[in-house]
């Protein structure tokens, strides 16, 4: 699309954020599983960056925007902006490729730091246009602005790595700024705005809206608290408080996933299947595996310092990479095509937020024969991303090689699969 024929609707905007992060997703599985295949070094370390700089960057810069502004319309959307944060995610993905071949961590470091700049846009017009009385005052509000921090924090870590990187014998960089602890950062913002999501359309509507306000309040800073002190206790080393955070976020996953396990089979008993909802409950499934690998993480961690590299003995790195990969092909990509599957069809059939607004935004919005899809769709999502972390365990290459090609064609049928709805009338 030419930024100079732009025609500055919402719609096109949120068609081209649609394309675009499915094509990132699709493209950092298609480099995972190539980098197996060839046994290249450089696409194995390049396709996470790609995930995190891309998808990461994208789903906070305008889905989650879309989220925040549907509570509080007066934080407007501009169109033109949106495109250009588009275009200068984009950018980033070259910079960081260019990167990674040629081993320029300076370039690596620039990067990082565009997209700190761009992101401070967004904070910028947040904390000028509501007041942090009336942020706290919306449960869902609070998860989707601490995850443009936490993203800004994810593009620092980014831009203090690549200096890192260029000038290794300077004290100046914390000894904690790793491509580890990079990626770790960078998975937070994304999970963050989830949880958002899960209470503004599941949870908020139960009869019960009072109480769960209440726990999800609580969820809030359990969440977000826990992470935080989860990240200074690694840095610490301090193995007994790692444990006690891991199992408290474990059991908070838990009551999440049988919440929301009731919550689906009560809604899909009354209403219809919404495949949206599956994929979310799907993510919580993988979120809780995510859980249960990273304390077996945290138990094989024990005795080895932070920024080790392998960060545990390599016969048991199976653990560390079906912990990653439960948390951004299960989790993250799963939660996040639900919601997309919901938020993007409605935006671009209607052009307009207004729609999520209503207590209809969980209506059947999608054709039955795309909801048909849907599903079987996630069928291979989940089929493909368990074979992948089987594949580790089994440490089978051709399994792994398989899974990742499989799944980033099954992300990118999202595409596919939504673009009859975007031309069905209302």
């Amino acid at each position: 699309m030419n930024l100079y024929s732009f025609d500055g609707k919402l719609r096109t905007v949120a068609r081209l954020f649609l394309s675009v992060s499915v094509i990132v997703i699709t493209l950092a599985s298609f480099l995972g599983a190539g980098g197996v295949m060839t046994n290249s070094h450089f696409l194995l370390k390049l396709h996470p960056y790609i995930f995190f700089i891309g998808f990461g960057n994208l789903a906070i810069l305008i889905l989650n925007r879309y989220l925040t502004s549907v509570i509080y319309p007066e934080l407007k959307i501009d169109p033109h902006k949106q495109l250009r944060y588009i275009y200068t995610v984009i950018l980033s993905l070259v910079m960081i490729t260019i990167a990674v071949a040629m081993e320029w961590p300076l370039l690596k470091a620039l990067t990082g730091l565009l997209l700190m700049i761009v992101v401070t846009g967004p904070l910028k017009e947040i904390f000028t246009t509501l007041s942090i009385p009336k942020i706290w005052k919306e449960v869902s509000v609070r998860y989707y602005i601490f995850d443009v921090l936490f993203l800004l924090n994810a593009n620092l870590g980014l831009f203090t790595l690549g200096l890192k990187e260029a000038f290794p014998h300077q004290g100046l960089i914390p000894f904690f700024v790793t491509q580890s602890s990079y990626f770790l950062g960078s998975s937070f913002p994304l999970s963050i705005s989830v949880m958002g999501f899960l209470y503004t359309y599941a949870w908020s509507r139960s009869t019960k809206s009072e109480l769960v306000k209440r726990l999800f309040s609580i969820w809030f800073y359990v969440f977000v608290g826990g992470v935080l002190l989860f990240l200074i206790v690694i840095l610490a080393g301090y193995y007994f408080g790692m444990m006690l955070i891991s199992h408290i976020l474990l059991i908070g996953v838990i009551i999440l996933l049988v919440g929301f396990a009731r919550y689906l089979y009560n809604f899909f008993k009354k209403n219809f299947h919404h495949p949206a909802l599956a994929f979310l409950l799907t993510g919580l499934a993988l979120l809780f595996a995510t859980s249960a690998y990273g304390i077996m993480n945290i138990y094989f961690l024990k005795g080895i310092a932070f920024g080790t590299v392998p960060p545990l003995h390599i016969d048991k790195m199976w653990i560390y990479h079906s912990h990653t990969h439960a948390a951004l092909l299960g989790w993250i990509t799963c939660s996040f095509i639900g919601m997309i599957y919901i938020v993007i069809p409605s935006i671009v059939r209607h052009d307009s937020l207004e729609p999520l607004r209503s207590d209809s935004a969980l209506s059947a919005i999608l054709d039955e024969k795309t909801r048909k899809k849907a599903f079987r769709q996630l069928t291979i999502l989940l089929l493909s991303a368990t074979s992948i972390m089987l594949a580790f365990f089994l440490e089978n290459g051709l399994l792994l090689t398989l899974g990742g090609f499989v799944f980033g064609s099954s992300v990118y049928f999202l595409n596919i699969n939504l673009r009859p709805e975007f031309n069905r009338k209302v």
